[in-house]
């Protein structure tokens, strides 16, 4: 997503004294916006809050966050002020650093990984770089530890939409997050401009122009002897503009304003505004304007360098007559030349010769230390044609960059170290570099070809370079669904590539992930021994710990998870400090097979925040889509949906048709699971026809999948068997087929229910030969329960309790349903009916939360076979939250204090029964634990429909099989 453009420089950017203050300091016309202001104030000191000021150029908005930041110092907040810059908008982090200054002290008080982190965002130390997702966070801790230990902060920000990219990114975040400590955040941008807080959801409030009265107030405060004529000629004039009321006076000279004068025939107000700061900057001496460039260009406002860019030791004292001008200021607090609005800037550059700007670059630059990401900029600037040492500095500057999470910054400085480099090679590669981070970090695929087209042109030799050949892999992976293609493009780069003795190789390692994922889509063995024969020729240039775990993991769980479960883990547990979105990515991607995803949720949001507010979008897209992977194992469906439409509609806007199926795949099983059988059809069979002619064979077993799923939901056990049978063979586990482990459970089901029961029990010898059950407590569950479903004729309670008992296994409550299930089932064709009701009680409960309605209908079909009424299961309504008769007993005595034993010995049942009831009435009420009982209990009703049988005639019953 890219940035906002720049605005074009009109109206209120920054202060002209205080744009609608009268000359006592009371603002005028503006009671109603300083009471919501206080309102805000008020609010934050107890919960933090934030308010997005907008309005047309010129209406006072940097007036009101004045007089704000006034109200607020006076209410003991401390204040932040930070200002939008244009030509800084392009500096990474330069906004920033504008609250980092003032917390300088505070700074050294984080944790020292925070701590770290800013210094090297200040420029302060050479530590590692890193990116925005750590930034955000150390400054969120920052500002949370400076509002809570000393005074509430209030944070002014004027000029969002001329906010760096990577300091909007960070200042997003802060905005997303305010409610959690005592900070108070008003900023400002004009109606129309897209900015940082556009997608924040932070309240807004427009400013509108001044009535009639307020203007005529404000017009007859600041030019006490104008004419009322010429005052009610330029109040209709300026229609409310409180800017324009009190800049248009400046263009009358003194005859006008007493009437003595004739006033022009028509005083256009943007054109006038824009004369009046070119007219006011023109006056000045040579000298003056020739500082103010310099300032206008450095962007830091840091008096020393524009001391030393003059080259005067007392070039300093030309700034006086812009100071009486009041054109800028120098800050008391940190002593920086501050432009009181930013249309002078925009008048100092319009008035300025390009040779007077390159100079001012190049001074610039030699008072910057060698190798500092700034000089280098300067010289870019200053450069006019092509430049090998400079386009060499913008090169290691993008790398820089990019470490530090500015992916779209680090594109664009490539493309600009392209353009200044003199040879085809250079210019080639870097445009393929550019063309690669695109790719797979920016998210837009649309720019991919015509960059690579470029690079091609300008070194057709080198067009089948490694980062080329990752770029244009995954446009054809991504895009256009071209498995065959991207596998030959990436192995023949990676056969081609030059391997330097003993060095890292960041693009290797980058193309031998790509060719792992095209590896994975195309589904098909050679192409994971191609991927195996290209790192084992690339080591030890590839030696990535990360690859090895997700080849594992990911590639072949279910013959390699074991031995880099350890090394997953532990990236796991260093997800919190991760800062890299592209490692956070991959390590989840590995945890999604082996039941590690919910450990990497924190991590995966704090992606999608990244990408939401512009920055790596391939990376949300994904992070979005393992999130919504982990909400349909833990039965977060409705969640699922929101999560798949939002990463849907970026991959429609870049073009993400691959990342797009995975999303589908979801969205089908959810509707399979549901009973829309018509939405699971039409989602398989678009999977089906759009990835078989690409060779996407992972697509094929998505919608085998889904098809399995929904004729198991509506019983129909013969088609699950056929549809299940077009991805694998029952009692086998190929190589490089990771779903296996996913259609564990359906395939035994659908075996053992057809009567084919041998393929059932070799199915399962083949699951526990491998010692799948050992990777993690859901494995271990499905696979007691397979085992126990494929065992015809007899009634296994020791693997069906293992399995319903699982640790946890209300993290997984489709699952844990489906098997409760097959239970009762079991039991209910055994006679053992009391048994039974229990634990298809338990299922039927499970699958009406869930709204998985056909798997309710099987479950009730066999309550009513045991004698038990239930009531017609509508899709979508509301489940019951009745009790039966027994499980209200359990509860009641269980929120007395009873154990389970105890329970079961006063009511004649055993305790596995009651630990079974106990769960089914955790669900139904919603409580976690045995003390919530009591108070869920005193507000239940009871239910008005009789049992079918006493609880006496319960515990002895045995109903007749149908």
């Amino acid at each position: 997503m890219a940035p906002p453009s720049p605005p074009v420089p009109e109206g209120d950017r920054n202060r002209i004294g205080n744009s609608c203050v009268n000359s006592v300091g009371r603002l005028v016309g503006r009671s109603a916006e300083m009471a919501i202001i206080d309102g805000l104030f008020g609010t934050a000191v107890a919960r933090g809050t934030a308010l997005l000021l907008t309005g047309e150029a010129g209406v006072g908005k940097s007036a009101l966050l004045d007089a704000a930041a006034l109200r607020a110092s006076e209410s003991g907040f401390r204040v932040l002020r930070v200002v939008g810059s244009q030509f800084e908008e392009g500096v990474s982090f330069s906004a920033l650093n504008q609250i980092l200054q003032p917390l300088a002290g505070e700074v050294a008080a984080l944790p020292a990984r925070q701590a770290e982190t800013l210094q090297v965002v200040r420029g302060l130390s050479e530590g590692q770089p890193t990116e925005l997702l750590a930034i955000a966070n150390a400054v969120h801790i920052l500002l949370s530890r400076a509002a809570t230990e000393s005074s509430p902060l209030a944070l002014v920000i004027d000029d969002v939409a001329w906010v760096d990219r990577p300091s909007a990114a960070v200042l997003s975040t802060v905005a997303r997050y305010i409610r959690t400590g005592p900070i108070a955040l008003l900023a400002a941008s004009r109606t129309g401009d897209e900015s940082f807080l556009s997608s924040t959801g932070i309240p807004t409030y427009e400013v509108r122009p001044l009535d009639d009265v307020s203007a005529n107030e404000l017009v007859t405060e600041r030019f006490p002897a104008m004419a009322a004529r010429v005052r009610r000629r330029l109040v209709a004039e300026a229609r409310g503009n409180p800017l324009a009321l009190l800049e248009l006076p400046v263009s009358l000279n003194d005859a006008q304003r007493s009437e003595r004068g004739t006033l022009p025939a028509v005083l256009p107000l943007t054109e006038r505004l824009k004369r009046i700061f070119s007219t006011r900057v023109g006056a000045l001496p040579d000298a003056t304007r020739k500082l103010l460039l310099l300032a206008v260009l450095d962007g830091s406002g840091d008096l020393h360098i524009l001391r030393q860019a003059m080259g005067d030791p007392d070039g300093l004292t030309e700034l006086c007559p812009a100071e009486r001008n009041g054109l800028v200021q120098v800050d008391t607090l940190t002593g920086r030349l501050v432009f009181r609005h930013p249309l002078t800037r925009s008048a100092v550059m319009d008035l300025s010769t390009s040779a007077e700007r390159r100079w001012g670059h190049l001074a610039l630059a030699a008072e910057l230390p060698e190798g500092s990401e700034r000089r280098a900029r300067h010289l870019a600037e200053a450069a006019v044609g092509p430049d090998n040492q400079v386009a060499a500095l913008l090169h290691q500057v993008a790398y820089s960059t990019l470490h530090r999470g500015d992916a779209v910054g680090a594109v664009t400085t490539l493309l600009r170290a392209s353009e200044l480099s003199s040879t085809g090679t250079a210019k080639g590669r870097r445009l393929a570099e550019a063309a690669y981070l695109g790719a797979n970090i920016t998210g837009d695929l649309r720019n991919v070809r015509a960059l690579l087209d470029r690079a091609g042109r300008a070194d057709p030799v080198g067009a089948d370079s490694l980062a080329a050949a990752v770029a244009a892999a995954s446009q054809l992976l991504n895009g256009e669904g071209d498995v065959d293609t991207a596998h030959r493009l990436l192995v023949g780069a990676v056969d081609h590539r030059d391997l330097p003795d003993g060095a890292d190789d960041t693009v290797l390692r980058e193309a031998l992930h790509a060719l792992l994922g095209v590896c994975f889509f195309g589904g098909r063995p050679d192409l994971w021994r191609a991927f195996d024969r290209a790192v084992a020729r690339c080591r030890p240039c590839s030696s990535d710990p990360l690859l090895t775990v997700m080849r594992g993991a990911f590639g072949d769980p279910a013959h390699a998870a074991l031995s880099v479960l350890d090394g997953l883990d532990e990236l796991i547990c260093g997800l919190h400090q991760e800062t890299d979105p592209t490692r956070i990515i991959r390590t989840a991607i590995s945890a999604a097979y082996v039941d590690r995803l919910p450990g990497c949720r924190s991590a995966l949001r704090r992606v999608i925040d990244d990408g939401r507010s512009g920055g790596a979008i391939t990376s949300a897209i994904e992070a979005l889509f393992l999130l919504a992977n982990d909400a349909y194992t833990s039965g977060q469906w409705d969640e699922l949906r929101r999560t798949t439409d939002e990463g849907l509609g970026w991959c429609a806007t870049y073009n993400y048709r691959v990342l797009g199926c995975a999303a589908q795949f979801l969205q089908g099983l959810v509707a399979a699971a549901r009973g829309d059988s018509a939405t699971a059809r039409r989602i398989a069979d678009g999977l089906i026809s759009w990835g078989n002619p690409r060779g996407l064979g992972m697509l094929r077993v998505y919608a085998s999948h889904i098809r399995a799923l929904s004729a198991l939901g509506s019983a129909d056990f013969d088609a699950a068997y056929r549809f299940l049978g077009e991805v694998g063979t029952p009692g086998q586990l190929p190589p490089h087929m990771p779903h296996a482990l996913w259609l564990l459970l359906d395939f035994t089901e659908a075996a053992a229910h057809s009567g084919r029961h041998s393929e059932a029990a070799s199915h399962v010898a083949a699951v526990r030969k491998t010692d799948i059950p050992s990777i993690s407590p859901r494995l271990a569950m499905l696979t007691d329960a397979a085992k126990a479903i494929a065992t015809p004729d007899f009634v296994d309670h020791e693997l069906f309790e293992a399995a319903v008992a699982t640790p946890g296994a209300e993290r997984w409550p489709f699952d844990w349903a489906r098997i409760c299930l097959a239970y009762g089932e079991r039991l209910r064709r055994a006679k053992a009916g009391v048994e039974a009701r229990v634990h298809l009680e338990a299922a039927l409960s499970t699958f009406e939360r869930l709204g998985a309605a056909p798997w309710s209908a099987r479950a009730g079909n066999e309550l009513r076979a045991s004698g038990i009424p239930i009531r017609t299961v509508i899709p979508g309504a509301a489940p019951p939250s009745q009790l039966t008769p027994q499980e209200r007993q359990v509860a009641q005595l269980a929120a007395t204090g009873l154990t389970n034993k105890q329970i079961a010995a006063r009511l004649f049942l055993s305790p596995r029964t009651v630990a079974a009831h106990l769960r089914s009435v955790f669900r139904k009420l919603n409580v976690t634990s045995r003390a919530g009982l009591r108070d869920a209990l005193t507000g239940l009703t009871q239910s008005t429909s009789p049992p079918a049988l006493e609880d006496s005639a319960l515990e002895g019953s045995t109903p007749s099989t149908p």
